[in-house]
């Protein structure tokens, strides 16, 4: 009898537990939806026009946890035609870097994360776009610490500090050295992105430009 009982109970728990799990998952496929859409216009803003981004949230009774009973997978596609696929399969490193740049800044109000890097952030951009994923940037480095490795002046511009990386070799041994920038020294380094190895006195006004927007 004592076993019996105890099957029923882990029975009778079991049931509940499927039952709200099920309420979770039907919570996430709500919100899974909304949250994909706007992941979505983000990666047209950033330069990725046929953009689309879902997360395809199914339900696994085989799958109990804590967490509910859910399998969770991000899928996107950046070009027309092509189906949608995880996220690791389909899209580049720069594409990557934009559309975790997105989520990101969507979801800063509700995560703590600590610091956040970027790379390759600004590949295939130039213009109006850079511009766009700089200013996501500096509104992200409002709720956590940024830093973005970039070549572009748009982008370096938004940031609060900006250091110069280079490297040295002796041949044998390469070292990388980060230099933190003063007002003047940035404006020079920002005019050098802007016009090439010639600094200008139109590069050093449009370097201006860009720190005052």
């Amino acid at each position: 009898d004592s076993l019996e009982t105890l099957t029923l109970a882990v029975n009778k728990h079991h049931q509940q537990a499927l039952e709200t799990a099920q309420a979770l998952h039907q919570q996430r496929q709500f919100y899974a939806q909304e949250l994909g859409q706007l992941i979505t216009e983000s990666m047209h803003l950033l330069s990725m026009p046929h953009g689309l981004f879902t997360i395809d949230v199914k339900f696994d009774e085989h799958h109990l946890s804590n967490d509910g009973a859910d399998r969770v997978e991000f899928k996107v596609t950046t070009n027309p035609g092509q189906p949608l696929q995880p996220i690791a399969k389909v899209a580049s490193g720069g594409e990557l870097s934009r559309i975790a740049l997105a989520i990101q800044v969507i979801t800063a109000r509700k995560m703590e994360t600590p610091a956040l890097i970027f790379d390759e952030v600004d590949v295939g951009i130039s213009g109006p776009t850079a511009a766009v994923v700089g200013k996501l940037l500096r509104q992200l480095g409002e709720s956590t610490q940024v830093m973005c490795v970039t070549h572009l002046p748009q982008v370096a511009g938004c940031g609060h500090q900006h250091f110069f990386v280079s490297k040295e070799t002796d041949g044998a041994m390469t070292e990388t050295h980060m230099q933190p920038l003063d007002k003047r020294a940035r404006l020079q380094e920002l005019a050098r992105l802007l016009g090439g190895s010639e600094v200008t006195r139109n590069t050093l006004a449009n370097a201006k430009e860009l720190l005052a927007a």
